[in-house]
This record gives C-alpha cells, sequence and structure tokens, in this order.
C-alpha cells in the first residue's frame, strides 16, 4: 500500500451485513462517545470505526458508491460478533504505519492490504496472519521481457512505500514510484514503465478485465514471505482477540472460503493456514 499525504480524510460507509443489528445489552458508554462491547472498547458508539486506505482492489475500494473489498468483508464479521456496524474512514497510508490514528483514537483498527512487520510492530499490534502475499511482476506482452531477472535496463515501475518497492530497490533497481495501485496500472498502459512489481492480488483483479489481460502477463511470481495482518492501538488485545476469533470461526465454517472465492479468486488453502504464523517478519512495507 502506499502513502497520500495531504489527503483529506473522508468517512465512507461501508457494505456490511450487520447494518441495524442493536448494541447488546450491558454496553457501558466510555468517553468520548465510545462504548465497550463485550469487553471490547471502540472510539465510536454503535460502530467498529476502520481506517484504510483507497483504492486497493481487491482488499478495499470504492464500488457503486460503497467500499468494498476482502478486507471489508472480514472485518465485517468482527462487527457482526460485536453487534455493531463497521463505517469506513479513508486516510492516508503512513499514518498505519506508525499507527497515528490508533492512538488519536479515530480508528478502532486500520485494514488496508498491510504486511506484517516487525518495524510495525514496534508501533502497531497485529491480528494473526490472515493472507498470504506473493509479488507478481507484470509486462506489456509487446516488451519481450520473460522474467524478473529479464527487467535489467527496462523501465520498472512500483506503489510507492510498499514491499514490491523495497524488493525491487533491493535488487538493485531504481523503480518509478507511483502513488496507488491504480497509476501503476495507468503508467504501465501508456508506457512509462514496461514491467512493474506489485501484490499478485491486485494484479489477479486487474487481469479480470479482458483488455488488461489482452494487453499484459504475469511472468514472474515473487515469494517475499509477506503475510498481511489488521492492526490496532498498542495494548487492544481484547480487540485483537475479537478479530482472531472472527477469523478463524470464518475459516471452520467456510466463510473465509467464499469470501476469498469472491474476491480474491482461486482459493489458495496456504492462505487458510496462515494464522497462527503470526511470527512472521517479512520484508519492509507493503
Amino acid at each position: 500500500m502506499n502513502t497520500v499525504l495531504g489527503r483529506r480524510a473522508r468517512i465512507l460507509a461501508a457494505t456490511t451485513a450487520t447494518a441495524g443489528l442493536v448494541l447488546v445489552a450491558g454496553c457501558s458508554s466510555g468517553d468520548g462517545g465510545g462504548e465497550t462491547v463485550k469487553g471490547v472498547s471502540i472510539v465510536k458508539a454503535g460502530q467498529l470505526t476502520t481506517c484504510t486506505h483507497l483504492p486497493y482492489p481487491p482488499f478495499q475500494s470504492e464500488i457503486d458508491g460503497k467500499v468494498q473489498g476482502f478486507d471489508v468483508a472480514l472485518i465485517d464479521l468482527v462487527a457482526k460478533d460485536l453487534g455493531v456496524k463497521q463505517d469506513i474512514l479513508d486516510t492516508p497510508f503512513e499514518n498505519f504505519k506508525t499507527g497515528a490514528f490508533l492512538n488519536s483514537g479515530e480508528c478502532d483498527l486500520a485494514a488496508a492490504g498491510m504486511t506484517i512487520t516487525d518495524e510495525r510492530k514496534k508501533n502497531v499490534d497485529f491480528s494473526d496472519p490472515y493472507f498470504d502475499a506473493t509479488q507478481a511482476v507484470l509486462v506489456d506482452k509487446k516488451s519481450g521481457i520473460g522474467s524478473f531477472d529479464a527487467l535489467k535496463g527496462k523501465k520498472l515501475g512500483a506503489q510507492a512505500q510498499t514491499t514490491g518497492e523495497e524488493y525491487a530497490k533491493g535488487k538493485g533497481f531504481d523503480p518509478v514510484s507511483f502513488e496507488s495501485s491504480d497509476a501503476v496500472l495507468n503508467g504501465l498502459r501508456t508506457g512509462q514503465v514496461q514491467a512493474v512489481v506489485i501484490d499478485y492480488p491486485v494484479v489477479q483483479g486487474w487481469l479480470k478485465d479482458k483488455a488488461n489481460a489482452d494487453a499484459f502477463q504475469v511472468v514472474d511470481n515473487l515469494n517475499t514471505g509477506e503475510q498481511y495482518g489488521f492492526s490496532v492501538k498498542k495494548g487492544n488485545t481484547e480487540l485483537v482477540k475479537a478479530i482472531n476469533k472472527a477469523l478463524a470461526d470464518a475459516k471452520a465454517d467456510g466463510t473465509y472460503k467464499k469470501l476469498y472465492e469472491q474476491w480474491i479468486g482461486p482459493y489458495d488453502e496456504g492462505a487458510a493456514n496462515a494464522a497462527g504464523a503470526a511470527s512472521a517478519s517479512p520484508s519492509a512495507a507493503s
């Protein structure tokens, strides 16, 4: 994911199956309009407030005026367990790395296709991993590029502040940096770059469009050991437990598989086994 500084945050109501549910009895109100629901403190009464950064399909993007995606659907499950609805706040990704919006009490959690790293663990607490991610090398079919190793001397693009960008730099490249995943694709489409390195699920989404599939192809898939997690304010153990329980239940009852196939593509059994491997420490930032 990328950083877009100076962008005014805006609240977008997420599509949620929990809209309209009544809060459970016995909730106690907290300061600043928050409350405690089933032992979990939330910053705003009646809702689980999620910080994200748009767009990042298939994890979160605005579709038909509503924020939807794999991350959104999974956090909806957490909200449902708590008896509240999910509301989404679009914010700069840089704040997720520092935990700024969590520490200021603007959000309960961050869900942004975010890689778990040791560096980020210094600022936020993570849920169990919920997705294993690899980096795809996408090229213009006319480029003649057949692998990552064949990129030498070519114009390579990546999304700013991501593991894809860091991976490319670590291999000696100086990639063109784009502010969003949409800009990455546009850079490839307009010939600014001949190839891009970005999370494979994002590429899967792009290639569902026939025009993109006709023009571009994946020539390499780089296993960087990345795992995505949802982050919360340091010390918010009850919310971490609630998220982990919702993830575990979803994997046990088939909901995770259904959502994975809806938003990501063919189900990867390895993704379901990611939970429990929370000690993962992949490189850099995504």
